[in-house]
């Protein structure tokens, strides 16, 4: 059994170097498995690494501090300021600066294999677009911007708007991604992003990321009868 001592290095470090507090019952568990004598340094590694590819509300210790204040939703309230630093995972992301329809033929396409370069359709040999399109979602370019969904330690969950761009924040992004938001603006219930609040930490939650690419097709069409509808 590891010693709670191990447990609090492991902790402070996770603290101090990424703002997040791992939760003392998930870490116990964790350092329950590893190989007795490893490296602290190895085992801070293992802990980050598990602790980015798992559910928030599992792995992370909800405080007042790290977590949404509960008038989060609040819209009378007209702007606030979120001090935090708040740890959360993506569990949503919306392109809203390209149509729904859009979206769905760049969906289509790439399901087809073929992808636009300028006005020309070209057929796109498996593997070749990986790194920019490792789901086949129909990207093109960085887009955006993005509205997000995200979820706090306590499962709360709170929409974003990406205010302006942030490195990592896509339609290809990894859902369950990780990232630690601080002195952020709240507008009627919306936090307001931009690269100077918001830290990327990264991690991506095999579960969330496959229901979430899965769906997205069907989310599209969906959107688009209540748009011909209200039309």
């Amino acid at each position: 059994m590891a010693s709670p001592n191990l447990a609090i290095q492991i902790s402070s470090h996770l603290v101090s170097t990424k703002s997040i507090l791992p939760s003392q019952a998930w870490l116990t568990s964790l350092l329950s498995s590893q190989k007795p004598n490893l490296p602290l340094q190895s085992l801070v590694q293992t802990a980050l690494f598990r602790l980015l590819a798992s559910e928030i509300t599992v792995s992370v210790q909800p405080t007042s501090e790290n977590t949404f204040p509960t008038n989060i939703h609040d819209i009378k309230i007209a702007s606030s300021r979120l001090r935090g630093p708040v740890v959360v995972q993506i569990v949503d992301v919306e392109d809203i600066g390209h149509s729904k329809l859009s979206q769905l033929d760049a969906l289509e396409s790439a399901e087809r294999g073929e992808k636009m370069k300028g006005k020309e359709v070209i057929r796109v040999v498996p593997g070749e677009d990986e790194d920019n399109d490792p789901d086949n979602l129909g990207l093109t370019g960085a887009g955006g911007p993005h509205k997000l969904l995200l979820e706090d330690a306590k499962g709360t969950r709170v929409y974003a708007f990406e205010f302006k761009p942030i490195s990592g924040v896509g339609i290809g992004m990894n859902i369950g991604c990780k990232a630690v938001v601080r002195d952020a603006k709240v507008v009627r219930g919306v936090l307001m992003l931009e690269p100077a609040n918001t830290t990327m930490v990264g991690g991506k939650v095999e579960e969330l990321h496959k229901a979430w690419r899965e769906q997205r097709k069907a989310r599209l069409k969906a959107d688009i009868e209540v748009l011909k509808e209200d039309g």
